[in-house]
């Protein structure tokens, strides 16, 4: 009986080390997976037009908040988040989260990126167009 314990034992155990051996090497994967430094952080389907409130805020947002947050709000590693994420969705971060935000600065909270600092030079409207942009870009990412 000792033997047959013993033998399933072993049986046991080079079955869990091929196993182990067998997975798939998942921090190389998710170094493989990381974006480089100032490289999008999540890919963004755009919609196929903007209304013209979301053009002004386009133009608004690549001439102010793209420098840190991306292209398209993509994000960018090492400066700042994605706003077309689930985050940031309406009923978590309301419009007037963004006009607080771009007014005050925001703390440091959902991302390792930093505070971000008051952004000067925009107006409630700016801000207003920039929010309606980052909502449709949202939409068409099925952000709601």
């Amino acid at each position: 009986m000792k033997r047959y314990i013993f033998s399933a034992a072993v049986v046991a155990a080079l079955a869990a080390g091929a196993w182990l051996v067998m997975q798939p090497d998942t921090a190389s994967e998710a170094e493989a997976a990381t974006p480089a430094q100032g490289e999008p952080l999540v890919a963004v389907t755009l919609p196929n037009t903007l209304s013209e409130q979301a053009q002004m805020g386009k133009r608004a947002f690549d001439a102010t908040c793209a420098a840190c947050h991306g292209a398209n709000a993509t994000g960018k590693m090492g400066f700042g988040p994605p706003l077309v994420h689930k985050i940031y969705e309406p009923s978590h971060h309301g419009d007037m989260a963004f006009q607080a935000a771009v007014q005050a600065g925001v703390r440091a909270h959902h991302w390792k990126f930093g505070n971000m600092p008051p952004q000067e030079g925009l107006t409630r409207g700016d801000v207003a167009n920039i929010v309606t942009y980052v909502r449709e870009l949202q939409r068409a990412n099925g952000i709601e």
